[in-house]
């Protein structure tokens, strides 16, 4: 076979514009996976009286259809790359329209009907979701190529994270407070959307900037036929066995954490007994990362990244797994160990967004370059999955233990059984899912030599 050479690209130490800049459209990332995680469902449930287990469904039918075609957008990102030598064009016409999408979601009155107000919400939703993809796909791509260092990776992506964390206490705190704000339940869901949705555009906006001019690229990957490249994305699977393992593991852990938001604000209302305690369990769970990523960066330099990703996991799992007492003994303790599972939060963010591009970079040394895009479609599409099953689940919970739906206005008083089924889809269900996921991780075989060995010539 031919030599082929490696894309180049940079290996200095990144400038603190290109940083920050990329680290800004995880407000947008932030924006989207908080808000619908953490509302959606219950907007579903208890605005427009859809019934539990319905709502679950056109969360997942939304997100199925990510699967569809984000490994589709990651194959046409290639192509613009090899075409144009940027990423930039599918990022800024995801931010442009995500914000309309979005405000549609949360404008479906009640008035409407529970039949009516689901179909538009789903087809809503389906807009939000597409318009995502177009940015977050070349988005996560990005680090394979603006860095070829192990470290400066870790550095790329530790910052992310916290514009990321700052983002989910921003949205998290501030959406539930916005459809306060105005003291009816309708327009309060209006108004949530359209500035949530405004900020998530500006925030992806911005760090569409990132994406390099004049990227090197192989000249066939823009004759490669769109179906070809869509099927190479699942040929990744076969070929990788690393993105096997990292992609298996960060799919159980967005399964785990999706329940977990998606419980949030049931264990508000129900366990705590306060609607507004969602902004708390969210500053819990998210405040302590904002000085945790940095200690995982660290502890990723000394002791490896995929060492420190295990530590993150164990203390997800055995923070998550002590709110089980509040069936018996629910109390402001929860938010203690929900801080516990905060802290880990920061490193299962962080971590295996660090870990991909060493994915990537090691596919490139062993099959040749241009398939970053190809990667990250299958990757965020994994992930927006893992995130709508958590939703699913907490809504199949629900359902098995006799949830009461109910429209805006009116209140419904549940059973013990569906208080007890909502503690377990915020602790057991997501502990246990974060012990499957030690699994696939212990397979992962990256290490830092694998990474940072002289780049040579695939044969």
């Amino acid at each position: 076979m031919s030599n082929v050479a490696r894309p180049e690209r940079a290996s200095t130490r990144l400038s603190a514009r290109t940083i920050v800049t990329y680290a800004i459209g995880s407000l947008g990332t932030g924006g989207y996976a908080t808000l619908p995680g953490l509302v959606l469902t219950y907007f579903l449930t208890d605005n427009l009286g859809v019934a539990a287990l319905v709502a679950g469904l056109i969360v997942t039918a939304a997100k199925v259809w990510d699967v569809v075609i984000d490994p589709l957008i990651g194959a046409a990102s290639d192509r613009q790359l090899a075409r144009t030598g940027s990423r930039r064009g599918l990022m800024v016409l995801g931010a442009l329209t995500l914000p309309v999408f979005f405000a549609l979601t949360f404008a479906v009155p009640p008035s409407w009907g529970p039949a009516a107000g689901a179909v538009c919400v789903l087809l809503a939703f389906l807009g939000t979701a597409t318009s995502f993809s177009l940015f977050q796909v070349p988005y996560v791509a990005l680090p394979a190529e603006l860095t070829d260092g192990y470290d400066e990776r870790t550095r790329l992506l530790g910052w992310r994270v916290v514009v990321l964390t700052a983002a989910i206490l921003l949205f998290g705190a501030g959406g539930p407070m916005l459809r306060r704000a105005t003291g009816d339940p309708v327009t309060g869901y209006l108004l949530m959307g359209v500035v949530a949705g405004v900020a998530i555009g500006i925030g992806m906006l911005i760090a569409s900037r990132t994406a390099r001019e004049g990227v090197a690229a192989p000249a066939d990957t823009a004759r490669t036929s769109l179906r070809e490249q869509y099927l190479d994305g699942f040929r990744t699977l076969r070929r990788s066995a690393p993105f096997r393992a990292l992609l298996g593991t960060f799919l159980l852990q967005a399964l785990a954490t999706g329940t977990m938001l998606a419980g949030a604000q049931y264990v508000a209302r129900w366990v705590l007994g306060d609607e507004a305690a969602v902004e708390i369990l969210f500053v819990a769970l998210v405040a302590p990362a904002l000085i945790a990523t940095p200690v995982w960066t660290a502890v990723a330099a000394r002791t490896g990244k995929e060492r420190a990703f295990l530590f993150a996991s164990i203390l997800f799992l055995l923070s998550s797994a002590t709110i089980t007492i509040a069936l018996w003994s629910p109390g402001a303790w929860i938010y203690a160990s929900v801080a516990g599972a905060g802290i880990a939060y920061a490193g299962l963010q962080s971590l295996p967004m660090a870990m991909l591009p060493d994915v990537i970079s090691h596919d490139e040394r062993t099959s040749g370059p241009g398939r970053a895009g190809t990667f990250t479609g299958i990757w965020t599409a994994g992930e927006t999955v893992g995130f709508a099953l958590g939703a699913t689940a907490v809504a199949l919970m629900l359902a098995v233990t006799g949830y009461v739906s109910s429209v805006a206005g009116t209140g419904a008083a549940q059973p013990d059984s569906a208080v007890a089924g909502i503690v377990l889809s915020f602790s057991i269900l997501p502990a246990a899912l974060m012990a499957l996921s030690l699994v696939p991780l212990s397979r992962y075989r990256l290490r830092r030599s694998d990474i940072d060995a002289p780049a040579s010539p695939v044969s």
